[in-house]
């Protein structure tokens, strides 16, 4: 496994390559990478940089020294007022929206533990690899809070509304077994092998056309709540992949027998 190619290296937040697609690695390891407000500043700084980087596929999400992130930085938890709460709540819904409605595709590789922003994260991603050390919480009632970055909309969208709820409110540990059960996570492998599978996943994501990664990402994010918003997705953006110079090069690879070179038009 090759991680060469460096795009950017920051202290908190660090990015590096293994082909088209990139590594961000949550990079806190003396507070088992909790989501500080300078690792939320690096990550939608980082994230935003990769989503607009043409040799970027796709994004592996992880986190350093065997860890994801254990949640927010309880040190940075003080006294505040409502419009300084509203503005350091911002951050981390970027990065949501972001992650959940940018063009790259974004693999979540899992170990130790994922608390509270951590499942956010994961749960924000569109394939989780969970280690079998892994351990998730919804931890925020704990501290006296409710479930933020995103929490809301994706943690049903993974395991359905009931156990969503049950999860938020009891803020009970489920084991990366468990998670791969109720559906929040899409793979479970052995400690150590989390950043490997990842890339491997990543790397088929990387394969795909990536103007129609980027319109389904948006369809799955806003358009198909209801059957006429799913009707009204389909026809307004379809035709936009039809006239796609990569829809012509897969139908014409197809009829050549041959591999279809993807350039995102």
């Amino acid at each position: 496994m090759s991680t060469s190619g460096q795009i950017q290296e920051a202290d908190i937040v660090q990015i590096s390559r293994d082909g088209a697609v990139a590594i961000v690695a949550l990079n806190y390891p003396k507070r088992r990478n909790a989501f500080s407000l300078n690792m939320r500043q690096a990550l939608l700084q980082s994230l935003t940089q990769l989503m607009h980087h043409d040799e970027c596929r796709a994004i592996v999400l992880t986190g350093a020294d065997g860890t994801f992130c254990a949640g927010g930085d309880i040190s940075e938890m003080k006294a505040r007022t409502v419009l300084e709460y509203r503005e350091r709540n911002q951050l981390p819904l970027d990065i949501f929206k972001l992650m959940v409605q940018g063009p790259k595709a974004i693999v979540a590789a899992v170990e130790g533990v994922a608390m509270g922003a951590g499942v956010s994260l994961a749960a924000a991603s569109d394939y989780v690899v969970s280690a079998s050390n892994a351990r998730f919480a919804c931890a925020f009632v704990r501290v006296g809070l409710m479930p933020d970055t995103g929490l809301f909309w994706s943690l049903s969208q993974r395991v359905g509304g009931g156990k969503a709820r049950e999860l938020m409110l009891t803020a009970q540990e489920f084991s990366g077994d468990e998670a791969v059960r109720i559906g929040f996570a899409n793979q479970q492998v052995e400690s150590g092998q989390v950043l490997a599978a990842a890339l491997s996943v990543a790397q088929c994501y990387a394969q795909m056309p990536p103007l129609a990664i980027a319109h389904l990402k948006t369809a799955l994010a806003t358009g198909i709540d209801s059957l006429d918003e799913a009707i009204e997705t389909e026809v307004n953006l379809q035709p936009i992949l039809r006239r796609s110079q990569d829809h012509l090069e897969a139908t014409k690879a197809f009829m050549e027998k041959r591999p279809a070179v993807f350039v995102g038009n």
